[in-house]
């Protein structure tokens, strides 16, 4: 049994988010009848005000799921990692292909699929942009899901790297052909030293500070 390493291909990540943006927003415009410009003119910066704390809860429902599924609590780490371009949701220990696979899908369901029909129902512009944000952000994990769908018999779990993650199997899938998984390599254990339940990169923390004081101004300076 080995640990077979993978990561995310971020230009094929960003590809696949931009997808989903420019089809959800077509989407809407189909339903809604109104230009999309005009339709969220009066929400964007509602939106941008709550699109971190919205983001987190993404992550949170990870979390949730991995414990729902048996992992344990203690096992499992929060990080920010703006410069990278993501929240992240560790499990550092070895789960099920059920547990990830469902684990994969809690946001995208619950905070982009639910919350878009919600806000559609009751033309509500906040619900649409942060579900339609989301299901954009949900980009890594479907590529993740489909892919892991294929393999059938492996354990999943992710170490000290935030993009990326082991499928520990006593089959060779180091060769498999997977789309948005870049193989690094196969490996007898992985690294799980940083066990600090939240982790804020200080580049993550400036760019916080000063997302909330431009959002602020323009806020005041519209009023």
């Amino acid at each position: 049994m080995k640990y077979y390493l993978y990561k995310l291909n971020t230009s094929k990540l960003n590809i696949v988010s931009m997808f989903l943006l420019v089809i959800l927003f077509y989407i809407t415009y189909l339903l809604m009848k109104e230009n999309i410009l005009s339709l969220f003119n009066n929400s964007i910066y509602i939106t941008f005000l709550l699109m971190i704390p919205y983001l987190i809860l993404h992550e949170l429902l990870h979390c949730i799921s991995y414990v729902i599924h048996k992992a344990n609590f203690k096992n499992i780490t929060f990080g920010i990692h703006l410069e990278k371009g993501i929240l992240c949701c560790l499990c550092k220990q070895n789960i099920s292909k059920k547990n990830i696979l469902i684990s994969l899908l809690y946001p995208f369901i619950f905070m982009g699929v639910i919350t878009y029909i919600i806000g559609i129902i009751f033309s509500n512009n906040i619900l649409i942009l942060l579900s339609i944000i989301n299901i954009s952000g949900c980009s890594g994990d479907l590529i993740m899901f489909f892919d892991l769908l294929k393999i059938k018999n492996f354990e999943y779990s992710e170490y000290d790297d935030p993009i990326s993650f082991g499928l520990y199997s006593s089959d060779n899938l180091g060769n498999l052909k997977l789309f948005g998984l870049d193989y690094i390599k196969e490996s007898t254990k992985l690294e799980r030293k940083d066990l600090k339940k939240i982790t804020i990169s200080k580049s993550s923390i400036v760019f916080l500070i000063m997302f909330l004081i431009l959002i602020i101004l323009n806020i005041l300076l519209i009023k």
